[in-house]
Parts: structure tokens; sequence; C-alpha cells
């Protein structure tokens, strides 16, 4: 019961049986209704004598008052049936009280009813509509205009159908009962293929679905069905995409990170063996390599957690309004001995009008080292590195440029993956590999973007913006 094609099937089956049953007790309750009402009006269309009476005394009154005491005299109207009024002494066989009679005039007002229930009171419009029109001859005119109305009928619970008339309303509700139940088959039928077609896509989504869980994550499935079976097929398709990508990404990222964690490691032991064997005495320059070694292992490590809490939205930050031009000039005196080392020109450039940013003051000091440190490593002696921060419509634009050998257009896409290597030429020199990505994660947790721009064998720019207040 709970599975999702038995329920397709169960509510086809019942607005299939409510639907068809609803209409077939409609049509047997109206065929049966206006079937005898059209067999009993047939049978009683008033004509003859007495009908041609009912004028005479009209034409004679000039209205219907007083028309009781004619009808009351045994006043017979007949028909092919030749049944007589109720209350009337009958001509043709018929029992005495048979019918019932209305008499109304040409408002529609009953001047006469054989019951005396009704006298006075209006015809409705379906009574008009079933009434027998009393006409006479306009003397000005010489059309035929209307003076009354006289409605015959049965009383409630004689029957005035006939035995060949009965037969033929009885094979009528025998036809209806006999489609109603072909028609509730096949809609059973069609219900059942429906709700295969509707059911079969996401039999082959859950079968998909426990591919990938097992560990196949190329499976993929046939996009086809309604469009709503598409957009989820699609939609499906996607994520499988995307969850194999996430795992080439971490498998690549596990490689990378063991390599780069084996390569410092690689140099402490072997120096470590090399002074317990006596090759290395154990002075103070061994001691500072060694110690270097374990610093980049400590950045590695904290650039892999910063990472690791931004991919999973926990990422502490403090945004609060933040002056740029103090970050830029506190950070760049703090780099001013390794930039002078390397013999670079460093230039800042921050606009008069520069506005406050919301951000974390300590985020973006590492997101501006990082971008430096990167500068530094590709500009070589002499060259320059400029740092600018202006304003661009809702927020503050930092740049920092450098004269460095530039990226070729092709590697420029991958500057932000982590641990990309582009050719020897842009190989790293003390670095993590996990500076610039660090730098797009915090940018981005702040509600900035950062991209970069490069000219092969004239420099690099790395661009970053930051919210302004």
């Amino acid at each position: 019961m709970n599975r999702l094609r038995v329920q397709l099937i169960l509510a086809f089956t019942l607005v299939v049986l409510v639907a068809v049953g609803a209409i077939a007790v409609l049509i047997i309750r109206t065929t049966n209704t206006q079937f005898r009402q059209y067999i009993t009006h047939s049978g009683m269309q008033a004509s003859g004598s007495g009908l041609e009476r009912l004028v005479a005394y009209y034409d004679r009154q000039g209205s219907w008052e007083g028309v009781e005491s004619l009808l009351g005299q045994g006043v017979v109207i007949s028909g092919s049936r030749g049944v007589p009024i109720k209350g009337m002494s009958g001509r043709s066989g018929w029992p005495v009280e048979q019918l019932d009679v209305i008499l109304a005039d040409a408002s529609g007002k009953i001047v006469y009813d054989s019951d005396g229930k009704a006298e006075g009171k209006k015809l409705k419009s379906g009574e008009r509509a079933q009434a027998l029109p009393i006409t006479q001859t306009d003397a000005v005119s010489a059309g035929e205009k209307v003076i009354g109305y006289m409605l015959l009928s049965y009383p409630s619970g004689l029957d005035s159908l006939g035995q060949l008339e009965q037969r033929f309303l009885d094979r009528m509700q025998r036809i209806l009962i006999t489609g109603a139940v072909l028609a509730v088959g096949v809609g059973l039928a069609l219900g059942a293929i429906l709700s295969r077609s509707l059911t079969a896509p996401l039999q082959r989504l859950a079968a998909a679905a426990r591919a990938v869980a097992a560990g196949d994550l190329n499976h993929h499935v046939q996009v086809e069905g309604s469009v709503e079976m598409v957009e989820v097929a699609q939609a499906f398709n996607d994520m499988t995409s995307a969850l194999g990508e996430s795992e080439r990404q971490r498998q690549n990222m596990v490689a990378d990170v063991a390599h780069e964690l084996r390569t410092p490691l690689t140099v402490l032991q072997g120096n470590l063996r090399a002074i317990l064997d006596g090759v290395y005495t154990l002075d103070t320059a061994e001691i500072s390599l060694l110690y270097d070694e374990t610093r980049l292992l400590g950045r590695l490590v904290d650039d892999l957690r910063e990472l690791a809490l931004a991919d999973a939205g926990q990422l502490r930050l403090n945004l609060r309004p933040t002056d740029l031009a103090q970050i830029i000039h506190s950070t760049t005196e703090a780099l001013a001995p390794a930039i002078e080392a390397q013999e670079v020109t460093l230039t800042t450039q921050e606009s008069d009008d520069l506005p406050r940013v919301q951000a974390d003051p300590d985020r973006v000091a590492q997101i501006l080292r990082n971008l430096l440190l990167n500068a530094l490593r590709h500009t070589p002696a002499g060259g320059s590195v400029t740092v600018t921060a202006e304003p661009i419509q809702n927020a503050v634009q930092i740049a920092v440029a450098d004269t460095g050998e530039g990226i070729d257009p092709a590697d420029l896409p991958h500057v932000f993956e982590r641990f990309w290597r582009a050719d020897p030429a842009r190989a790293r020199t003390g670095g993590t590999g996990l500076g610039l990505p660090v730098a797009q994660s915090l940018v981005a947790a702040q509600g900035g973007s950062l991209w970069a721009e490069s000219t092969l064998g004239q420099g690099s720019t790395f661009r970053f913006t930051l919210p302004a207040l």
C-alpha cells in the first residue's frame, strides 16, 4: 500500500468510480424523469370538444373567472390516451381520479387546481414549459393568441408508463450501467498504464541513487518523461557530476597534501638522521634549517584548516567598519624587511575619498599578506610591486600588481586551485601552494570577490573587492 504505483492505481480507481458513478446516476435519474414526463404529456395533449368548450367559455366571460363550475360539470380533456381529468367521469375506460389538472391564465396565474392547493399562485418556469397553451383567434390580427395554460399530470405514486415504455426505460438503464462498468474498466487499465509510466523514471532514479551510494559517481539517468521528471533527472545528473568532481578534487588534494607534507618531513628526517650519525654538526645553521621546515609545516596546516573551515561555512569573522588604508600601511610595513631583502620596490596608492568597509581587519590583513607574498615570489630583483585601493560603486577595490614574469593565459583560470602548479618557471619557492585559495575563500566569506589579470612577460595583478559602508 505504501508503493507509489499502488497508490496511483487506487487514486485513479477512486476518481473513475466517483466520476462515472455520479454521471451514471445523474443520467439514469434524468432520463427516467424526462422520459416519464414525455410519455405522460405526449398522452395528455388536450384536444376535442372539451378544449373547445373551455375556449368558448373564455370567449363568453372574457376571463377564467368561475371556470371551476365548467370543469366540475365533467368536461373531459382527452388526447391520444383518452385520459380523464381528476374529479370527472371518464369516457375512455380510465379510472376516475386519474389525472391532476391545473389551469392558469395568460399571465401564468393559476385559476384552477384540481387539488385546490396552488390556486392564486404563479406557474413555475418549468411548469409553464410543460403546460399546454390554450389559444383563440384574435379578431383584430386574425392570429392566434394565448389565453391560458393547462397542465395535466399523474398524481405522485402513479406510473404512466406502459409495458413497452417501461421495457425501453429498463433497456436504457442497462445500457448506461454497462457503459459505466466498461468506462471504469478502461479507466483502471489506463490508470495502471499511466501509473507505470509515472513510476518507471522514479524506479530508475532510485536504482541510480543506490549505484551512487555504492560509489559509482559516474552513474547518470536517462533524461526523459514529463517536464518535472526531466528536471529531476537533470538535477540528479548534475549532482553526480558535482560529486564526481568533488571526489576527484578530494583525491587530488589528499595526494597533494601528502606530497607537501612529505617534502619538509623528509628534510627533517634526513637532517636529523645525519646529525645522529655525526654527518652534520648540531650548530645554529642546521637548527635554523630544521626550524624553517617546521614553520613550513605549520603554515601548511594553518592554511588547510582555514580552507576546511571556509568550505564548511564555519569560518569565524569579526565584521566591523574597517579602515583599509591603515591595514595596507601596517601590512606593507610588516613585510618591509622581506621586500628590501629581495630588492623589490613597493608602492602604495590609496584614493583620498576611500570609504570604510564592512570587513574583518585581521582577515583583510591576511588576504593582503598572501597576495603580497605571492607577488614577491614572482617578482625578480629590481622589479616593483604596487598596492592600490579605490572606491567602485558600492565597494572598495584593492589591487596588488607586480612586474614579474606573468601568467600564461591557459594557466590563468587555475591560479586559485589548491596546490596548482604551472610550468617550472613559476614553481613555488617557499610557499605552501594554498595562499591564493585561502585568500579567495576569505574574500568570498566577507561578501567580496577576488580575480587575477595577467600579461605573459609583463606581470600580474590580483584584485579583490569588499563591500563599502
